[in-house]
């Protein structure tokens, strides 16, 4: 068992221990604390973000993570101290006793953004997170930083839904290369903050896309992120073969926005499937368009656009193709 303290607002102390464990088919990761579920989302999300970095893939165990006491509404400080006994778990870096504080929005390139609370005296190793502290994780272990070598797209896709709340959702990719070929290609895909119905989806559009390509399984660590992750259907799955396809530079970059709708039900054949929705999906595209946006949409929606859609894009300085296969203009 590894264990890594940190220091909360009050002065409190918590403590974050990891146990490493076979996988048995469970997840990579199984996180619990007294917070509730929202608490254990985060801890999940943070420390599998954080694993993108990290050049070697092993998916063979489980580390459970757990938390003695909840942090307060807000507090962010404990993510270092997750990221840190996971990695001791696994033999990442060396266990030893660590007391660390330290927060990011950027844990999928291996960076620690700043600390809250500056931890008082301990026996532990005293760890503060940020700018001329500890800036990158690589630091641990005497590596440079990895974050330049990680590469991320976005690509939106229309959340439609009827009601005022419509709008594009961007999907982001980021991968990071392996040092050796990795096993299965889905258990080196992490999309944390989704649901496993969603997650599923997400692994198995991205490996049966990459299966198309030749040469584009078992070469990357990847991490993917919605801006929204709780939506309904599939008509994702076009936009998130896109970013990935950018991020492994498999595809060209728009001057914007890469707008995308569709599905399919065989991305190892490279194939592009029609979603529902077309009518209000084009209405919804045509409004939040701007200059330099790429709009994807499936070929069997060729007939069925709006009169003059294509015109009004182009109008507003976008470009438009309607595709049957991936990795084509």
């Amino acid at each position: 068992m590894s264990e890594c303290r940190s220091t909360l607002a009050d002065g409190s102390v918590l403590s974050v221990t990891a146990v490493r464990r076979p996988r048995a088919g469970r997840a990579e990761v199984k996180c619990s604390g007294p917070g509730g579920p929202a608490l254990a989302e985060r801890m999940q999300q943070v420390a599998r973000l954080a694993r993108l970095t990290e050049a070697r893939h092993d998916s063979r165990d489980q580390v459970l993570v757990t938390m003695d006491r909840a942090p307060g509404p807000g507090e962010r400080d404990w993510e270092l101290a997750v990221v840190l006994a996971d990695r001791m778990a696994r033999g990442v870096i060396p266990d030893a006793p660590l007391h660390a504080n330290g927060w990011s929005d950027h844990w999928q390139l291996g960076r620690v953004d700043g600390h809250a609370v500056t931890p008082a005296g301990s026996n532990h190793a005293l760890l503060r997170g940020g700018p001329g502290q500890l800036a990158f994780l690589g630091a641990l272990a005497g590596q440079p930083d990895a974050g330049d070598a990680v590469s991320t797209a976005r690509a939106w896709f229309p959340l439609h839904s009827g009601g005022i709340n419509d709008s594009l959702c961007w999907v982001e990719v980021s991968v990071y290369p392996l040092d050796q070929p990795a096993g299965e290609e889905e258990d080196t895909i992490a999309a944390p903050g989704l649901d496993l119905t969603r997650q599923l989806a997400v692994r198995q559009a991205l490996a049966g896309a990459r299966r198309f390509d030749a040469r584009g399984e078992g070469r990357w660590r990847t991490a993917v992120r919605f801006a929204e992750p709780r939506f309904q259907g599939n008509s994702f799955e076009l936009a998130l073969v896109v970013a990935d396809r950018m991020a492994r530079g498999r595809e060209f970059l728009a001057r914007g926005r890469v707008i995308a709708t569709g599905c399919s039900s065989a991305w190892q054949s490279g194939r592009v499937d029609p979603v529902q929705g077309c009518e209000p999906k084009c209405v919804l595209v045509l409004s939040q368009a701007g200059a330099g946006d790429r709009v994807l949409l499936p070929r069997a929606w060729e007939g069925e656009l709006p009169a003059g859609f294509a015109a009004a894009l182009r109008a507003k300085g976008a470009s438009m193709a309607c595709i049957d296969r991936i990795g084509m203009p």
